[in-house]
């Protein structure tokens, strides 16, 4: 009896570790809320949305990102190819991707440029949660929808 209930016990264990809330950068299967930063590319994760830095355009993916049980994601938002240093166009669509391993975020982002008819690629980039972006000559917003 005592063994079984040690079996019982560890793949009780084991089933645990494998869900999605063991990637450190998730919580309740989602998106862990808080900066995300790397060289050149940053991302603010709020309840509400994730605002995303590349280079000198940025993104919004509405709501809380949930993550597969691998630490993956394809969400769809709008994305400001001609953000600085004045915003021009409108924001355009865009298809997220990206998978979260440890603190880490990497983050693929394909837009459709109604603008100008065409399909812009962006990434893979890498960003760490809790770490500073550092975006060279282009400013990160500081809260989601400050522009």
């Amino acid at each position: 009896m005592r063994d079984r209930l040690g079996i019982v016990v560890v793949t009780l264990l084991l089933a645990t570790c494998t869900s999605a809330d063991s990637i450190v950068g998730s919580v309740g299967g989602k998106l862990a809320v808080g900066t995300w930063g790397g060289d050149n590319t940053g991302a603010i994760v709020t309840d509400s949305v994730a605002h995303i830095h590349i280079g000198c355009t940025f993104g919004d993916i509405p709501g809380r990102i949930a993550l597969d049980a691998d630490g993956r994601f394809t969400s769809s938002g709008s994305y400001m190819l001609r953000a600085y240093p004045v915003a021009v166009g409108p924001s355009v669509p865009a298809q997220f991707t990206g998978h979260v391993t440890g603190k880490t975020l990497t983050l693929s982002v394909m837009v459709n440029d109604t603008v100008q008819k065409a399909t812009v690629s962006m990434g893979p980039v890498s960003m760490v949660l809790g770490v500073e972006p550092k975006m060279g000559p282009c400013p990160i917003c500081r809260v989601p929808g400050e522009r």
